[in-house]
């Protein structure tokens, strides 16, 4: 399985970025996917993420801006992100977890300028 993020980029405060992450390899429609992000210096962290039925989970700091979504025809993922803030300035990885494994794509790096 290999996963390729791409998206990311440098805006100012309150501007927006779509994420996508797109999977191949053995991949099927059951199994979660998800964000983490890892901003310089700290740990990485979750964000979002959303199972094959399309449930999702978004951790607070996130809630009513981001959007996590996912093309299981297309095998891809996607974070559509608004109204960001210099504190979401991080790398980001796409991840997708089956049967017990997980597997991380490469991140891509969002800047947000105040």
């Amino acid at each position: 399985v290999q996963l390729q993020a791409s998206g990311g980029g440098s805006v100012q405060a309150g501007g927006s970025l779509r994420l996508s992450c797109a999977a191949s390899g053995s991949i099927s429609s059951i199994g979660v996917m998800g964000w983490y992000r890892q901003a310089p210096g700290k740990q990485r962290d979750l964000v979002a993420h959303i199972t094959s039925s399309g449930s999702t989970y978004y951790v607070d700091s996130v809630k009513g801006r981001f959007t996590i979504s996912r093309d299981n025809a297309k095998h891809t993922l996607y974070l559509q992100m608004n109204s960001l803030k210099p504190e979401d300035t991080a790398v980001y990885y796409c991840l997708y977890s089956r049967s017990g494994y997980t597997y991380w794509g490469q991140g891509t790096l969002v800047t947000v300028s105040s």
